[in-house]
């Protein structure tokens, strides 16, 4: 493998290219679009992520309409995408909004694969009472909890208390691209650099709606992170990980790598991790 190719995402576990059953790709044709731009990137796996309810899995009929909606619309937008782009490897899984501490996770299609994880977040950036103990009880169920952008949740002073308990309770963290560039405001771009200074960050994804001309913020988001090492090898070893290695252990059922930590890198860094002490 060369440098270049390192440094070239290759697998994307958090996206919204499922046409017309979220806020994501509206059209097929919106599809087609975003995944030009993204396997231009390098991505060479993408498991979408339409936004599904917990709640709604504790109601079969209801559930069951919801899921084969989502099924019918994916066989749709696949077979083109198998027409457009032979070479990517296409699936699909959800992002399950835990809006009821108590969902059923059950049914095989809201996982990343069929050994690997869920995706889940907090409902429309707001975060329940008792949230790591939510986390907690379902990571008994022995299925490994994906938590969708933690440094975009409303968590004012005690943001980092927060995410510390959710990472005690068995969390797996996946950080947005474009926190680490200010695309989601400066408190989540300050929360995602804080994430990798301390190591807690474990992979990287594009959480990409399918919206014409919207940024993936890919290639700002590698440079941010291969500046924040002590030399080159500290941040091209982590990007590796957060884009390659641990996306694929998530897909196979393992747990992801430890990260090395970032932060001791240029000026960028050191201004912002100031922050934090």
């Amino acid at each position: 493998m060369t440098g270049s190719e390192e440094l070239r995402p290759s697998i994307d576990i958090h996206s919204h290219l499922v046409p017309g059953v979220d806020d994501g790709a509206a059209t097929v044709e919106d599809v087609l679009e975003g995944l030009g731009r993204l396997t231009g990137e390098g991505v060479s796996t993408l498991v979408t992520t339409p936004h599904l309810d917990g709640s709604l899995t504790l109601l079969p009929r209801p559930f069951e309409e919801r899921m084969s909606q989502i099924d019918e619309a994916f066989a749709r937008a696949r077979k083109s995408v198998e027409g457009s782009f032979p070479e990517l490897s296409f699936h699909r899984a959800n992002e399950v909004a835990l809006d009821h501490p108590e969902p059923d996770l059950s049914d095989p299609r809201m996982r990343l694969s069929p050994s690997g994880g869920i995706l889940v977040e907090w409902p429309r950036l707001r975060v329940p009472p008792g949230s790591p103990q939510v986390l907690e009880r379902l990571g008994e169920q022995g299925i490994p909890l994906v938590l969708a952008h933690p440094e975009r949740y409303r968590l004012g002073e005690s943001a980092m208390d927060r995410m510390e308990a959710w990472r005690e309770a068995g969390a797996i963290f996946q950080v947005n691209y474009g926190s680490l560039v200010g695309a989601f405001g400066p408190d989540a771009r300050r929360r995602s650099l804080n994430l990798l200074a301390r190591g807690w960050v474990d992979l990287l994804a594009s959480d990409f709606h399918g919206r014409p001309r919207l940024p993936l913020h890919i290639a700002e988001a590698r440079d941010t992170v291969l500046s924040g090492g002590r030399d080159e090898g500290d941040g091209m070893e982590a990007w590796i990980r957060l884009t390659r290695t641990n996306p694929q252990r998530i897909l196979d059922g393992e747990l992801p790598l430890a990260v090395p930590p970032l932060g001791n890198g240029g000026t960028l860094w050191s201004r912002f991790t100031s922050l934090f002490r």
